[in-house]
């Protein structure tokens, strides 16, 4: 009896609901940070983004604004309008609270950067987003290696990466 009962509970635990997941992304209960390695400065300027989960922005730019500072997105035809500005905030190291055109809002992280400012990964606790973001269109694969490796520490279903939502 006591058997029958350990095999119940045993298959009743193989059955458990899947983690919460946003927008299918990223395990939302998964641990997430920002790097502590982040520099404001060294972060400026234009990157590529070399894999993503599919939601057509193709650059990303910290710029600074008279607002302040800003992330510049362009989409996959590029950024011959100037791209689109959403005003960021910073909430702490590498945390940025980014008001969006449209008047929403969503929270920007910087997970990861590799030591010479090359390559970053970013996203945010609610997983609704991820970025690998690279100074060039080609080369450096151990750290677009390592940058899905942060991906997935943080998370996110790798599995995904490339494919439209």
């Amino acid at each position: 009896m006591k058997r029958a009962f350990l095999a119940l509970a045993l298959l009743a635990g193989c059955s458990a609901p899947a983690p919460e997941t946003a927008k299918g992304l990223r395990d939302t209960k998964a641990l997430i940070g920002a790097t502590s390695r982040y520099d404001a400065a060294r972060f400026k300027g234009a990157w590529l983004v070399r894999d993503s989960f599919g939601d057509g922005v193709a650059q990303v730019a910290l710029v600074e604004t008279t607002k302040g500072p800003a992330f510049q997105l362009c989409a996959q035809t590029g950024c011959s309008d100037g791209g689109t500005l959403w005003l960021a905030q910073q909430q702490g190291q590498g945390r940025y609270a980014l008001s969006l055109p449209d008047g929403t809002t969503r929270g920007l992280w910087v997970l990861w950067v590799d030591e010479g400012f090359r390559t970053a990964v970013v996203g945010n606790p609610a997983g609704d987003f991820g970025w690998i973001l690279d100074r060039s269109a080609t080369g450096g694969a151990d750290r677009i290696a390592a940058a899905r490796e942060i991906l997935d520490f943080n998370g996110y279903d790798t599995g995904q990466l490339g494919m439209p939502r």
